[in-house]
């Protein structure tokens, strides 16, 4: 496969509600769409899952559109035909920068699989044609608001629920929640809020039977992560931590982790995703896939990975209404609290183009030499 071009495009997508994390609020979701064209006629797209600011992780939007523009496209160019499973390679000599690898990587394995009308499912090894969905819950201004939205998401069916939490917001959200729904599989997500000084505080949540801690230290300080592992009982799960296969085995061999969170943009795209998925199940470490307030594009290679067998945990694969009134591709509708997998050429979902064009601010085309 030739590529004959790249465009770059940034949109601005209003959320449903505002949506607040420990490091920050987000009131709408600009984010950088990357569409590749090939010689042979296909088409392949990808979210760049990295945000406007550097906060959850060291890449944001404007350093990811640099990085493809100067080095990452170039590269890829010089290449001449490629196929997704070149991408990896041809770009290791370029360190880090996994967000923007993984767009340029899952655009072309998009295209890929539409020529050989394969879809994204089928070609990770897929073993569900349904997903059990979970809904993220942001730091809510107050506890009844939180009780409010909970109950809400609760009656859509979603069938999982995780809350945002944060110093001060922590323990009395969760009791209340709990309360609220003894039986409901509950999980927190610090977002690397905490410090090892915080063990005691954090063994505060052992009694309320949740799924797992989620990323409650600094994302460098995989032993702080072991010896929390070592004093607390609910399970501790590692989600910026992160970053490759490698950094997933090393975790695991150092019992920092007992669930893994794995997200495509973080660790470089699909297939170094899938790699992750292998090891998880080889060693027995439950996975689930988190979210990046995608859109319909990379929702729909979000539901696909998540179909695959060692994904035993719902992830964050809400339906596109819990953010977005309305998406950019075909909705993502939830029924009976799942999501059914794509199952045309690639990630299997219609473009809305003349929605993009509404919500586009910037855009440029790059012609491969």
């Amino acid at each position: 496969m030739k590529i004959k071009s790249v465009e770059l495009r940034t949109i601005n997508l209003p959320l449903v509600r505002p949506f607040r994390t420990s490091f920050g609020t987000q009131y709408d979701r600009s984010l950088l769409l990357l569409k590749v064209t090939t010689h042979e006629g296909s088409e392949g797209w990808a979210d760049c899952v990295a945000m406007v600011d550097p906060l959850y992780s060291p890449e944001y939007m404007s350093g990811a559109q640099d990085v493809l523009e100067r080095f990452l496209l170039p590269t890829i160019f010089h290449h001449g035909e490629i196929r997704a499973e070149d991408v990896a390679e041809l770009l290791k000599p370029f360190l880090g920068h996994q967000m923007a690898k993984a767009t340029i990587e899952t655009a072309i394995l998009d295209a890929q699989l539409k020529l050989e009308g394969v879809s994204f499912g089928s070609y990770l090894g897929s073993n569900k044609s349904k997903v059990d969905c979970g809904v993220s819950v942001g730091i809510a201004p107050t506890i009844d608001a939180l009780v409010e939205e909970v109950s809400q998401y609760v009656t859509d069916g979603y069938r999982r629920i995780k809350l945002k939490i944060e110093p001060g917001w922590d323990i009395e959200p969760v009791r209340v929640i709990r309360e609220m729904l003894p039986n409901m599989p509950l999980q927190v997500d610090a977002n690397q809020a905490y410090s090892r000084t915080d063990t005691e505080l954090l063994k505060g949540l052992d009694a309320f039977n949740l799924l797992l801690i989620e990323q409650p230290l600094d994302e460098h300080d995989v032993l702080g992560h072991a010896l929390l592992a070592a004093s607390v009982s609910t399970p501790i799960c590692l989600d910026e931590s992160i970053t490759s296969l490698q950094s997933a085995r090393d975790a695991i061999a150092m019992k920092a982790t007992t669930v893994i969170n794995i997200k495509p943009g973080r660790v470089g795209g699909y297939l170094e995703s899938l790699r992750i998925h292998d090891l998880c199940v080889e060693e027995n470490i439950p996975v689930w896939c988190g979210g990046m307030l995608e859109t319909g594009v990379g929702r729909a290679a979000n539901v696909a990975l998540a179909s695959l067998p060692g994904f035993t945990l719902p992830g964050d694969t809400s339906a596109s209404s819990r953010f977005f009134k309305r998406d950019i591709t075909n909705p993502f509708v939830m029924k009976d609290g799942q999501l059914s997998v794509p199952t045309g050429p690639g990630i299997g979902v219609e473009i809305d183009r003349d929605f993009i064009e509404e919500l586009t601010t910037s855009s440029k085309v790059i012609l491969a030499p």
